[in-house]
C-alpha cells in the first residue's frame, strides 16, 4: 500500500531517529570518516590558499619594485600593507567559497562509504543482506560524483539568479538569502536521497522526478547540512557528522515508508 510523502518535518526529524539508530546497531563508527576527510580539506584549502597568496604577494612586490636590501620606507611599508591585505583577502574567499563548494566534496568523497552505509541500514531494517560488490561501489562512486557535480552547476545558477535579484534593495536582499538557502539545501537533500534511490535501482531520470515529487522533504534533509556550513570555522566539522546521520536517516523513512515512483 502506498504511504504518504514524507514532509519537510520528516526530513527534519530523521535525524534523531538516524542518531538513536546508529547507536543501537553499532554504526556510529562511520562518524571517524567524514570528520579526517573534513580536517584534510580544510587543512589543504588552508595550505593552497596560503601558496595563492604568497604568489601573489611575490608579483606585486615584483611589479612595484618592492624587492632588494636597498629598499625606501614607502616601498617597505606598501609591501607590508599589500602583503596583509591580500592574506587576509584570500582567507575571506576561502571562507566564503568553501561553504559552497564544501559540501559536494564532502559527498562525492564519502560516496563509497555513505553508499554502503546505506546499504547497511537498510539491511537492518528489511532483512535483506546486501554483499559486498565492488563494481557496484564504483558504479554508486561514478554517480554521485556526476549528480553532485550536476547540482552544483544548477544551484550556481540559482546563485547567479539570486545575486542578480540582490541588487535591489530589501526586498531583493531577503528573497536572495532564503532562495540561496532553499537552493542549496534542496540539492544537498538531493544527493542523500539517492543513494537509497540508486541502490534501488532508480535512474538518475526517475530519482529527479522522485525528488521533485518529495521536494518538502528533500529540503528539510538538507536544511540542516546546509545550515552547518553557515557555521564559521568549525562548520564543515560539524557537517562531516552530519552527512553521516542524514544518509542513514533518509534511508530509514523511505525504506520504512517503501514510496514508488508513478
Amino acid at each position: 500500500m502506498k504511504q504518504n510523502k514524507p514532509s519537510f518535518g520528516n526530513g527534519i526529524r530523521c535525524y534523531s531517529e538516524a542518531l538513536g539508530f546508529m547507536f543501537k546497531h553499532n554504526l556510529w563508527h562511520y562518524f571517524f570518516y567524514p570528520l579526517i576527510l573534513n580536517v584534510g580539506l580544510f587543512f589543504i584549502g588552508f595550505q593552497l590558499i596560503d601558496m595563492l597568496s604568497e604568489n601573489l604577494n611575490n608579483w606585486i612586490a615584483d611589479y612595484f619594485g618592492a624587492k632588494g636590501e636597498n629598499l625606501s620606507w614607502f616601498k617597505s611599508a606598501l609591501n607590508s600593507l599589500l602583503y596583509w591585505a591580500i592574506w587576509i583577502t584570500t582567507k575571506i574567499i576561502f571562507f566564503i567559497v568553501f561553504p559552497f563548494i564544501g559540501g559536494y566534496f564532502t559527498i562525492i568523497i564519502l560516496s563509497p562509504i555513505l553508499a554502503y552505509l546505506s546499504e547497511r541500514t537498510a539491511g537492518i531494517i528489511t532483512g535483506k543482506e546486501f554483499p559486498f560488490d565492488i563494481l557496484q561501489i564504483t558504479r554508486d562512486v561514478v554517480r554521485a560524483v556526476l549528480i553532485a557535480l550536476r547540482n552544483m552547476m544548477l544551484q550556481l545558477l540559482f546563485v547567479i539568479g539570486f545575486f542578480i535579484l540582490s541588487f535591489i534593495p530589501v526586498i531583493g536582499w531577503i528573497i536572495s538569502a532564503v532562495g540561496n538557502f532553499f537552493a542549496a539545501a534542496y540539492f544537498y537533500g538531493y544527493a542523500f536521497i539517492d543513494y537509497t534511490n540508486e541502490r534501488n535501482r532508480l535512474s538518475v531520470r526517475d530519482s529527479s522526478k522522485f525528488v521533485r515529487k518529495n521536494m518538502w522533504f528533500a529540503i528539510g534533509l538538507g536544511s540542516i547540512f546546509a545550515l552547518c556550513y553557515l557555521i564559521p570555522f568549525i562548520g564543515s566539522i560539524i557537517a562531516s557528522f552530519v552527512c553521516v546521520v542524514a544518509v542513514v536517516g533518509t534511508t530509514i523513512q523511505l525504506e520504512k515508508k517503501n514510496l514508488k515512483i508513478d
